[in-house]
């Protein structure tokens, strides 16, 4: 039975800010509660919402932790009393709503999943977040079916990385737009079958010239401007489906080309739905994705790892643009 400390360290910083906030202390080791699993982390995926959480602009949901980080991987050390005690000691990779930054995490168990062999924990730490992201929006909100082309913006980043890859498994053509010809490239080596430089092209015309009769979905995580610009790219019946709003909340929507071409418009965010949701969800992806993993067929791509005391470094390396796939703080 392992040990289990009082205390631990975590990122859990007092204020918003820069990077310089991310310092590690001392926090009081979580108990599990009903359906919770006590989880020493081994490796934590750093995500764009967390640097939104970081600056004051995302913060925890009622009732998550307010330590960062919203996935990771580990070993279950502990759960409540009359829980299945068959759990302790496995590996597993967890969705949480916070808490991952830290040595030790709790999850709800219907929110995890096992680490299969051919997954390092650093690896395992780096799916959650993308892998239910990515399924639910693409092939239950979009209805992805194979055969289809989509347009995914920012393709190099955590989520694009993944849409391609879980794309291309599931028969989907894939174009994503980067912000540089070294990016588009590794895009493609991930990949994708067509990859557009939007500072150099404009992602329009290129998809236009790529899919004559458009696209039939478009993965967007800019918003603002792009929305009217993305329902151009989008074939008849075309579905465009919102994750994130980095040039804007708001959006200007030409509504005859919608009304004319049967547009679908939908979105969703994922870190406050209930745990009854993310547990179908689990559900899903254990029984469709989970073989995937199990085989080496899927993996994340790793762009770099850092020591969980240096989760500011993370976070700069997040700001900086350059990556490519997944940041991961290693713990212990």
């Amino acid at each position: 039975m392992t040990q289990i400390p009082t205390t631990m360290i975590a990122i859990d910083p007092d204020e918003a800010g820069g990077p310089e906030v991310l310092q590690p202390v001392e926090r009081p080791v979580p108990q599990p509660g009903p359906g919770e699993l006590l989880i020493k982390v081994a490796a934590a995926g750093v995500n764009r919402p967390d640097v939104l959480q970081r600056e004051g602009k995302y913060p925890p949901p009622p009732g998550a932790s307010p330590i960062m980080g919203l996935e990771l991987a580990g070993e279950v050390v502990g759960l409540r009393e009359g829980a299945d005690e068959r759990l302790l000691g496995r590996r597993v990779m967890a969705l949480v709503a916070g808490g991952a930054y830290a040595e030790y995490a709790l999850a709800p168990a219907g929110q995890c999943i096992a680490v299969p062999p051919a997954l390092s924990m650093v690896e395992a730490a780096a799916l959650p977040e993308t892998l239910f992201t990515v399924w639910h929006n693409l092939f239950e909100r979009a209805h992805a079916a194979p055969g289809e082309t989509v347009l995914v913006h920012g393709g190099t980043s955590g989520i694009g990385t993944m849409a391609i890859k879980l794309g291309k498994a599931f028969g989907l053509t894939m174009i994503v737009t980067a912000g540089s010809p070294g990016k588009c490239a590794r895009a493609l080596e991930i990949g994708a079958d067509h990859a557009i430089d939007y500072r150099a092209q404009d992602f329009v015309a290129e998809a236009k010239r790529l899919a004559p009769d458009g696209v039939q979905i478009v993965i967007d995580m800019v918003g603002g401007d792009y929305v009217p610009r993305n329902l151009d790219c989008l074939a008849e019946e075309g579905r465009h489906v919102s994750i994130a709003v980095q040039r804007g909340a708001t959006a200007e929507i030409p509504l005859w080309k919608v009304m004319q071409r049967r547009l679908t418009l939908t979105g969703s965010t994922l870190r406050a739905r209930d745990i009854a949701f993310k547990t179908a969800l689990r559900d899903t992806l254990v029984r469709v994705v989970w073989p995937l993993l199990a085989d080496g067929r899927l993996k994340p791509e790793i762009d770099s790892t850092f020591p969980l005391a240096q989760a500011a470094e993370a976070h700069r390396r997040m700001g900086a643009g350059e990556h490519v796939g997944k940041v991961v703080l290693t713990v212990g």
